[in-house]
């Protein structure tokens, strides 16, 4: 347990960065369910759609250090070339 006071408060900080981190990435996955379940049905039109609403969305979290910068290239690389290929 923390003794000092920036002990305490860092653990409130870091509290607070892993649930809004958490909350990020949760939403994230959310995005890309939506794009793969569009390729998985076939309407190319809905999964190039949806993957414009993903990409900035992606984007931001890498930005905001909740996913690493090639997590994010790797999978918008990996759903772009699935939407190509249909």
């Amino acid at each position: 347990m923390a003794n000092s006071r920036s002990a305490k408060k860092r653990i409130r900080q870091a509290t607070r960065r892993s649930d809004r981190n958490r909350a990020r990435r949760s939403r994230v996955r959310s995005y890309i369910r939506k794009v793969e379940e569009a390729i998985a049905s076939g309407d190319k039109s809905a999964a190039e759609d949806a993957f414009k609403a993903a990409m900035p969305e992606l984007h931001r979290t890498a930005q905001k250090g909740a996913l690493h910068n090639n997590t994010t290239g790797r999978k918008l690389s990996g759903l772009s070339r699935r939407i190509n290929a249909m």
